[in-house]
């Protein structure tokens, strides 16, 4: 029971890490009809703020959440400064466009891993712990840090999610997403959205890297990893579909933290990339590809 309860925390806080992840993708799909190989990028930049940031602060006498939470705030900033300059000088000429968004996605990708590595070094960095201590849950230690981001991570998905169904604003994305020119007849800003769609995608992604942080190394390079996840997430649930986007991100979380206690890492990942092979073969447009 014990061991049972760690891996379904662990999974809930990787899998709603997955879903502010792979979200920003689905968003970035639906409103644009672009795949995006930037956008770990959005998710590496908030990591490295912090992990240099906090230290730094802390150094000069700041308490370590208020270090924290104060470079956290930073990072999604320039994380949203980034993703409008990405926009207004790069992918909003290339809106529906799946070759020429693939090629300028990918020299973003290479660009601006160029600088992180040219900024940054190629050194692994640490977040310092936020709180120490364990709290018990029926009888299960569970670490207090792990479990405080797990909570806030599943909030802010809950709240995410709540939004792009719920809100004008969300009603207005999806219409887009469902049929761009239909929406516009109905007097829906297109690009305007496209645009605050784009931001709002990257800011997602900076969240996602700013909650892992504490509990994961930082590297130039640790988008690539979520990118590749997020990826496979967002293909299993469905393109473009924001109940598939969960659902698959859950579906990795869980293999993987499952996988990886009962035999390594590695064998976790590659009976990730089968399963989801499998599924696709009987539900090639994905879970919930007509959702």
């Amino acid at each position: 029971m014990q061991t049972a309860i760690q891996l379904v925390a662990v999974a809930l806080q990787i899998g709603a890490v997955y879903i502010l992840f792979s979200l920003g993708l689905t968003l970035i799909f639906g409103a644009m009809r672009i795949v995006n190989f930037a956008h770990g990028q959005f998710f590496t930049l908030s990591p490295l703020i912090v992990a240099v940031g906090t230290p730094y602060l802390i150094a000069q006498g700041w308490p370590t959440v208020g270090a924290f939470l104060l470079c956290a705030a930073l990072a999604i900033l320039v994380s949203a400064l980034l993703g409008y300059l990405m926009y207004q000088f790069g992918f909003r000429y290339r809106q529906r466009d799946f070759v020429g968004s693939f090629v300028l996605s990918l020299g973003f990708l290479l660009f601006i891993e160029g600088i992180f590595l040219e900024t940054f070094g190629g050194a692994v960095r640490s977040v310092p712990p936020l709180i120490e201590g364990v709290v018990t849950i029926l009888g299960t230690p569970i670490s207090s840090q792990r479990l405080l981001l797990c909570l806030v991570t599943v909030l802010l998905t809950a709240l995410l999610y709540a939004a792009l169904t719920f809100t004008r604003l969300g009603k207005a994305l999806r219409a887009i997403a469902i049929d761009h020119e239909a929406a516009q007849l109905q007097g829906i800003p297109y690009q305007r959205l496209a645009m605050i769609g784009f931001v709002t995608a990257s800011v997602m992604a900076s969240v996602a890297g700013v909650l892992i942080s504490p509990v994961s190394v930082v590297t130039p390079t640790m988008g690539n990893d979520y990118l590749i996840k997020g990826f496979i997430a967002v293909v299993l649930g469905g393109l473009g579909s924001i109940p598939g986007a969960i659902l698959g991100s859950l579906f990795i979380a869980f293999v993987e933290s499952i996988g990886g206690f009962f035999f390594d890492p590695s064998s976790a990942s590659i009976a990730v990339f089968i399963l989801v092979m499998l599924i696709l073969l009987v539900r090639p447009r994905g879970l919930l590809g007509n959702a």
